[in-house]
């Protein structure tokens, strides 16, 4: 990536790919124009457990700045 915020790599042998879905919210700002663009990657929560999957709940979101 250009930027080298992140990098795509390959699923560990024997690891099971979490689906999900990505959910985008524009802000605005107290006149009604856009602020921002925010993007969040959901895991559908009934596909993951408790220990193995995660640890605690936690939801990283990603800038367009950083993309």
């Amino acid at each position: 990536m250009v930027n080298e915020t992140w990098e795509l790599v390959k699923c560990p042998q024997g690891a099971k790919l979490l689906s999900g879905r990505w959910v985008y919210k524009i802000k605005r700002d107290a006149h009604g124009n856009i602020a921002r663009y925010k993007a969040r990657f959901f895991v559908k929560g009934y596909m993951q457990r408790e220990g193995i999957d995660y640890e605690y709940p936690y939801t990283p979101t990603a800038r367009t700045a950083s993309l």
